[in-house]
């Protein structure tokens, strides 16, 4: 979602550096202990982070700020995903089916789609929803999106239980929104006539781009709580919300996620699997994701959520990826 190039964290000195300062496993104890390991790491005046872990075999969890509700930035990429399989397996279309990708296709943010030639580019649906998930690809996500329609991406959720995700807004609107731009005078432009236009506003403006930043996260919209995102997760691995065969299509979508790495991944021990989405958008830098536990110990669900940061990103990514590693110690090393 991010509009900003992110930089790579040198996995290997930073898990040296990080892991030297973690409390030894031993010591973690009991759920309440890992808590507070975890609150530790996320308490930061430069912003808000919320974590729901869960191992899916015990049901043991924790949550902070579990309830509260957070930007999801392109983590709504993945409820958005869930319809897509869906209504393929109601029939509605197939993954199959093609789509030609034109100019007002190609929307801000991340991904490849915006920046190749169009008329000339034609697609499968897979292949769409394998750009949206694996390189967080924001024409993608839109293109999918206005074909099952939001509304029908809320109402999958409320019938499974999941309260606290709504979808509202296509990526192009929630760049525009962050940007305080008019939607509907802006929509059909290109990439560079938006970028010129917010960057004409911020001469006229200059405290526009704060004003509009602090505003942004108290907007409902596109927002989930971390226990939220953490039961779609459960759900699809119980294989609870689709259908066995589109359950495990989304997860190895999940597998291949190309983005992120400094993210739930940062610190993990090397080649450890983890089914993820990740999210960036305007003070916050999210993950949410299944890890896969050594030695079939189990599985565990892991959302971490963050708003009004005003680190850089990949100063929050550090915050993550320490919660993630206490995280996964934990659930290791204590059954």
């Amino acid at each position: 979602m991010t509009m900003k190039k992110l930089g790579i964290l040198p996995i290997i000195l930073g898990a040296l550096l990080i892991l030297s300062s973690l409390a030894p496993v031993e010591a973690l104890g009991r759920l309440d202990q890992l808590k507070k390991h975890i609150e530790a790491a996320c308490a930061n005046k430069a912003g808000k982070v919320g974590v729901a872990a869960k191992c899916l075999e015990t049901g043991e969890e924790l949550t902070i700020n579990g309830d509260e509700s957070f930007p999801m930035a392109s983590t709504f990429k993945l409820p958005v995903l869930v319809e897509v399989l869906a209504q393929v397996a109601e029939g509605k279309f197939s993954l199959d089916d093609e789509v030609a990708i034109l100019p007002p296709d190609q929307h801000l943010g991340s991904g490849m789609l915006s920046a190749l030639t169009a008329p000339g580019i034609k697609l499968s649906i897979r292949n769409v929803a394998n750009l949206m998930m694996m390189i967080s690809d924001n024409s993608a996500a839109d293109i999918l999106l206005a074909k099952v329609g939001p509304e029908n991406v809320n109402k999958r959720l409320r019938q499974v239980g999941i309260e606290g995700i709504s979808v509202n807004r296509s990526c192009q609107k929630l760049i525009l929104d962050l940007y305080g731009l008019e939607y509907e005078k802006y929509k059909n432009l290109s990439a560079a006539e938006i970028e010129g236009a917010y960057v004409n506003a911020l001469k006229a403006q200059p405290q526009r781009s704060e004003d509009v930043r602090k505003n942004f996260s108290q907007d409902l919209q596109d927002q989930s709580t971390p226990r939220a995102m953490n039961a779609l997760l459960e759900k699809l691995y119980k294989k609870e919300i689709l259908d066995p065969a589109s359950c495990d299509l989304a997860l190895k979508i999940m597998f291949d996620c190309q983005t992120g790495t400094g993210r739930i991944k940062g610190l993990l021990p090397p080649g450890t699997a983890v089914a993820h989405k990740t999210g960036t958008i305007g003070g916050t830098a999210n993950d949410v994701g299944l890890i896969v536990l050594p030695d079939g110990v189990g599985h565990v669900a892991l959302s971490i959520l963050s708003k009004d940061f005003t680190l850089e990103t990949e100063d929050i990514e550090k915050i993550i990826s320490q919660a993630a590693r206490y995280v996964y110690d934990y659930f290791t090393f204590s059954r």
